[in-house]
């Protein structure tokens, strides 16, 4: 269990990046969803224990990340928003370097090399240098890398953006087989990624937890809040004054508006919501309260 009490993160420019976030993370996939800005990366730094937050604790287990930074780091796996390798380098040379830096015995690296390009499908490519995959490949070699040693704790920050539906497919499945037994935090803005793999996830948004819990419990929620219509793509900007238009999807010459309303006004039917009506109503409540 990875339990993050009252921790808030002040820049030394002024800004803050988090507020009072508290938040118990299991076993299993847990999504961690919001938007460019919401403070997810430097809670996720904070945790990889690569920055000290301003106040507030984080321990896992019976460990102290922010005391026990060595220790921590001996059982973490980290895949960061933006990876960075030796381009020049094959995957296996690449892999068994950072072999070497996490501490591998030399008798046992080369089976855990070969194990994880295996598992991560870059077996055919493992004399290939880096510089070469494409982006599926590359942030497949950077699961990899975070799988190195074996970690209890696994941290992926926006893995999935900028790849083609086949290679999300592909790097979704392999995230869903490692979490079976161990904590991984899958931080994005991308809500099919959590749709599709958390059983619990929270949206921070503001530096701040605005809502937390399983899935299907907050689209229940949810169901009841949200009505749609189908309008010309020339009377958006008229609803907008008059409903607060959470989403919208255009079409030829048309487009399906979601509102956020106690109660249906004429012409609109209620919504069988999903996660994204979940994100987007939250984000809603975000702004009506500010």
């Amino acid at each position: 269990m990875l339990e993050i009490t009252g921790v808030s993160h002040t820049y030394a420019n002024g800004t803050q990046a988090l507020s009072d976030v508290n938040l118990s993370i299991p076993r299993g996939m847990y999504g961690l969803l919001g938007p460019n800005g919401a403070g997810k990366s430097t809670l996720m730094r904070a945790i990889a224990t690569l920055q000290v937050p301003s106040s507030g604790s984080i321990r896992f287990g019976d460990m102290d990340v922010l005391a026990e930074p060595e220790a921590v780091r001996r059982r973490l796996g980290y895949l960061p928003q933006d990876f960075g390798v030796y381009p020049r380098v094959s995957a296996y040379q690449m892999l068994d370097h950072m072999a070497v830096l996490k501490g591998i015995p030399g008798g046992e690296r080369k089976a855990v090399v070969e194990t994880l390009l295996n598992q991560t499908n870059l077996w055919a490519a493992r004399n290939k240098a880096i510089a070469g995959f494409s982006g599926g490949m590359r942030q497949r070699f950077g699961i990899a890398q975070a799988l190195i040693g074996n970690p209890d704790l696994i941290i992926v920050d926006e893995p999935t953006a900028g790849l083609d539906p086949e290679e999300r497919n592909r790097f979704l499945n392999l995230l869903a087989g490692i979490g079976e037994s161990v904590v991984v935090i899958l931080s994005t803005h991308i809500v099919d990624d959590v749709a599709d793999l958390c059983p619990r996830m929270a949206v921070l948004a503001g530096g701040k937890v605005q809502l937390e819990g399983a899935p299907a419990t907050l689209i229940e929620q949810t169901n009841g809040r949200v009505w749609k219509k189908t309008i010309a793509r020339d009377a958006l900007e008229a609803h907008s004054a008059q409903q607060q238009v959470i989403s919208t999807r255009l079409f030829a010459g048309s487009t399906i508006i979601h509102i956020l309303a106690d109660a249906p006004p004429p012409g609109f039917e209620p919504v069988n919501a999903g996660l994204e009506d979940v994100y987007f109503t939250t984000l809603a409540d975000l702004r009506r309260a500010a």
